[in-house]
């Protein structure tokens, strides 16, 4: 992984994605050519990527799926199952945990924690909402590695610092701050508002 570059590891998913589409629907082989123009981009470029994987395309042939889907779920992380906890039980973090498409990438949420006094008990998608009292103890059983962060920004920060004094070393940011963490934690952080603004600018640029 770190000798893979960033942008490579976020066209991954893409590659993925046709992938397992070309599966379905009975190719056993692509090459890199035709991969590339499916999804828009150089050729040289997928093959660069492909390469990253440590797996060698056939002359005439290119590259037999399966052995290409596994390789990038390797480089992801994908073939492993990552346990993870939820924290924050409002309207995102529900969402979140309705989305089923996690399992794919190997991830699943085992636990979910709130601070509101409120939803202690209540159950989403199937899973009891726990007291942020018993955040530490439960990290410290089971050893999760990983926290999915859906609180509001005035209590992100504070929420992320007693993730990491728990134990966690990484955080899936969905807060809209920016978190101060020791180097010991990775946080990728999710900006929906970037995000939109470059939609909505891009959008406009097309009307104008």
């Amino acid at each position: 992984m770190k000798s893979i570059p960033l942008p490579a590891i976020r066209r991954y998913p893409l590659y993925l994605r046709r992938l397992k589409s070309y599966r379905i629907g009975g190719t056993m082989w692509v090459s890199a050519t035709t991969l590339a123009d499916d999804l828009g981009f150089s050729s040289i470029l997928v093959r660069k990527d492909l390469a990253l994987t440590g797996l060698e395309g056939r002359p005439k042939y290119g590259f037999a799926i399966d052995p290409l889907i596994e390789a990038i779920e390797e480089c992801l992380g994908w073939n492993n199952r990552t346990d993870a906890i939820l924290v924050g039980a409002g309207n995102l973090g529900s969402a979140l945990l309705g989305y089923s498409g996690f399992s794919q990438y190997g991830l699943e949420i085992t636990a979910v924690f709130d601070s509101d006094p409120d939803k202690r008990g209540k159950k989403i998608q199937g899973k009891s909402i726990l007291s942020m009292d018993k955040l530490a103890g439960f990290i410290s059983r089971t050893h999760i590695p990983m926290a999915v962060l859906t609180v509001p920004a005035d209590s992100a920060q504070r929420t992320a610092e007693l993730l990491e004094d728990a134990g966690i070393r990484g955080i899936w940011n969905f807060a809209p701050v920016k978190l101060k963490l020791s180097d010991k934690v990775v946080v990728q952080r999710v900006d929906l508002a970037s995000s939109f603004a470059e939609l909505s600018s891009r959008l406009k640029r097309n009307e104008l």
